[in-house]
């Protein structure tokens, strides 16, 4: 019966070590970004967590205890969100934009944001179930513009998005109005992508209307867990009138939900390229 009775016990025991251990095992491969109230974040692996406290190990093998309450959020962080060297890059929280086009790429949910321009503000907001609705307009309130994109994953890299702007000369001039339905697809994700676009951009005033087609090509690319590079390009489809204005830059990422973007554009007309001495200066913040 004794024999019985320490056999038994034994296997409990074996039993209860392999469980902690397979925990211990799961715990310490599994990378978290944890991101605190004052948007600061630290990279690691969770070494143990109570009411109080988590104690994290970081890639240089610092130990760290954070106080719960100092912490906004906590994201599992996969091995694609790293560099071939190990370095943590991370998803670019504004990948959805360029400069001026989208893709098919969906705000995600909760994370809406504002992009400051030099002449106004463009907000954009997540209605969830991959809808985005936006309005944009100059300092002045002329034009104001609201925006609509429904996006679909089409498969693992790959995404496509309808969507349209429709606007108003507003208090200034209420006859003026202007109306871009377009179609996007894309391929990436949030951390490197390419999107091509097309759409059909018409303006009215006093009864007489113009149009025309317009197409893009755009894409950004995250360096590291600072940098961006970021390219748009708007193609101009017209039988009088056919330009294409390029605007390659940079996007530097402050902290988590601020970035700056800087972008310096040429417009190619009739044969020539003509540089636009003017930078394109945007701002981003999460809402």
């Amino acid at each position: 019966m004794k024999t019985i009775l320490f056999l038994l016990s034994f296997l409990c025991l074996t039993s209860i070590g392999f469980s902690q251990n397979d925990t211990i095992s799961t715990q310490f491969t599994t990378t978290y970004r944890i991101i605190k109230n004052d948007d600061s974040e630290l990279i690691g692996k969770i070494l143990s967590e109570d009411a109080r406290e988590i104690l994290i190990l970081t890639s240089d093998n610092r130990e760290v205890y954070i106080p719960q309450h100092v912490i906004k959020k906590m994201e599992l962080v996969n091995s694609s969100d790293f560099d071939n060297r190990g370095t943590f890059v991370g998803e670019d929280k504004f990948a959805t934009r360029y400069f001026f086009t989208t893709n098919g790429l969906p705000v995600k949910k909760g994370e809406h944001y504002v992009q400051w321009n030099l002449y106004g503000p463009d907000f954009q907001f997540s209605l969830g179930n991959n809808i985005g609705v936006g309005v944009m307009t100059s300092w002045v309130g002329m034009p104001i513009i609201g925006t609509i994109k429904k996006s679909w994953e089409l498969g693992e890299n790959t995404q496509f998005a309808v969507g349209g702007l429709l606007g108003t000369g507003s208090w200034i001039n209420p006859e003026f109005g202007l109306a871009l339905p377009f179609a996007s697809l894309s391929y990436g994700n949030r951390r490197s992508n390419i999107a091509f676009s097309a759409g059909y951009g018409a303006v009215w005033s006093d009864g007489s209307s113009n149009g025309a087609a317009l197409v893009s090509i755009a894409g950004m690319k995250k360096l590291s867990s600072k940098i961006s590079l970021v390219f748009d390009s708007i193609i101009l489809l017209s039988e009088s009138n056919d330009f294409t204005l390029f605007i390659p830059g940079i996007r530097w990422h402050q902290s988590q939900g601020r970035s700056f973007q800087i972008g310096f554009s040429a417009l190619s007309t009739d044969g020539g390229i003509i540089p636009i001495p003017i930078p394109m200066v945007q701002w981003y913040r999460s809402l």
